[in-house]
């Protein structure tokens, strides 16, 4: 599996500005390449390096960078047809798809640039680095990690390493190909209800609450409106520095609940069933107040932590179809909307059991999970 290893770089004022010019040089560069595949129709690697390379170096980037930039145009137009085919710009015709159609794309000043093993070498051991710059090859730039990264990043660096300026500070994104552990035969499985009110319910009983989360989406949702509303250059500043801090806190958030979920699971030797999620966006209908909280849930991040976090402790996740997990009953199987009275409280209007409702639904989830897991490996070991 392919985990990303984020350091820190600590470079001097020399080698800061060195980074600097360079970002923007290769920016600059993938917004003229970006430019040329939209006006040619060219958006394939190969063919777009072949138009563009010269151009590239002309501009004054080295061999290797001028690839890497057309390549990172070219993914960012696959990127672009992927999200387009799959609606996420809307319906043909529609305002908001029409305008990322009839205009190049556009890289920032400071967007990340990849670097190869051409263009940068790690001494890990002095724990520095030496990158590629428009100033020449700048060397010993510090960097700073955790034990653990160190290690991993000695055994298991491979590929490309992303240059990333944010926050007024430089990272290096190095990708590590890490084998995955054989999946444990579960004995049984940890059934997990995702919601807005409660992030997380396990049918073990453990809730994961999103009362704090949802404040403060509340508040940073209220503060931009303010901000946006009032629109002088001090506003704009602060919403600049805002900028990024809510998703931060959200995903510090599902990062904590999945690694407890997985933890809990790894102890108790079973598996991990979970929702599959997918589309809901469409399906559900809600009112206009609601739609802001379904669209700013994070579910879709959660359910991801939780499968690489089992992958790497090799624990078996399996998704189930969440039809009716929140009104059926786990106890008799009976369905009724009215099993709901409200939108903690389960009640079984058949056998009478009573339960809170995402615990009922967690109960569901696992039951489904481990009939699913029993019928594909029994046909697994029938092949």
């Amino acid at each position: 599996m392919k985990l990303v290893v984020q350091v820190k770089l600590l470079p001097d004022a020399a080698a800061d500005a060195a980074l600097r010019e360079t970002l923007a040089l290769a920016n600059r560069a993938a917004n003229h390449a970006s430019r040329r595949a939209f006006d040619a129709g060219i958006h394939g690697k190969t063919s777009l390096q072949r138009l563009v390379y010269g151009e590239l170096k002309e501009m004054g980037l080295s061999a290797q960078p001028a690839i890497h930039v057309a390549r990172k145009v070219a993914g960012a137009y696959a990127s672009l047809k992927a999200n387009l085919k799959a609606g996420n710009y809307g319906p043909e015709g529609s305002k908001r798809r029409a305008k990322v159609e009839v205009r190049p794309i556009r890289f920032r000043k400071d967007s990340a640039q990849p670097y190869d093993d051409r263009c940068l070498s790690w001494q890990l051991d002095a724990r520095t680095v030496s990158l590629w710059t428009v100033r020449g090859r700048c060397g010993g730039i510090s960097f700073v990690c955790s034990p653990v990264q160190a290690k991993m990043l000695a055994e298991y660096r491979k590929g490309e390493s992303d240059l990333v300026y944010r926050g007024g500070n430089w990272y290096l994104h190095a990708t590590c190909d890490v084998p995955e552990p054989a999946l444990c035969a579960p004995k049984g499985f940890l059934g997990v209800d995702l919601g807005i009110a409660n992030i997380a319910t396990t049918d073990d009983g453990t809730m994961h609450a999103g009362k704090q989360l949802n404040q403060v989406r509340y508040r940073h949702r209220r503060l931009r409106k303010r901000l946006q509303k009032k629109g002088t250059k001090s506003a704009k500043r602060l919403l600049r520095k805002l900028s990024g801090r809510e998703s931060r806190f959200a995903a510090d958030t599902n990062h904590r609940i999945s690694k407890t979920i997985v933890t809990e699971a790894q102890r108790t030797s079973r598996g991990i069933a979970l929702e599959d999620l997918g589309g809901i966006r469409e399906r559900v209908r809600l009112r206009k107040p609601q739609r802001v909280t379904l669209h700013s849930w994070s579910f879709a991040q959660l359910g991801q932590f939780i499968a690489y976090k089992a992958t790497r402790a090799g624990v078996p996740v399996v998704h189930v179809d969440p039809r009716y997990t929140s009104q059926g009953c786990s106890a008799c199987g009976h369905i009724d909307k009215k099993n709901r009275p409200t939108q903690a409280v389960f009640c079984c209007t058949s056998c009478g059991f009573a339960e809170h409702a995402d615990v009922n639904a967690a109960r569901n989830i696992a039951a489904r999970g481990a009939a699913g897991w029993a019928v594909s490996h029994a046909a697994d070991d029938a092949a």
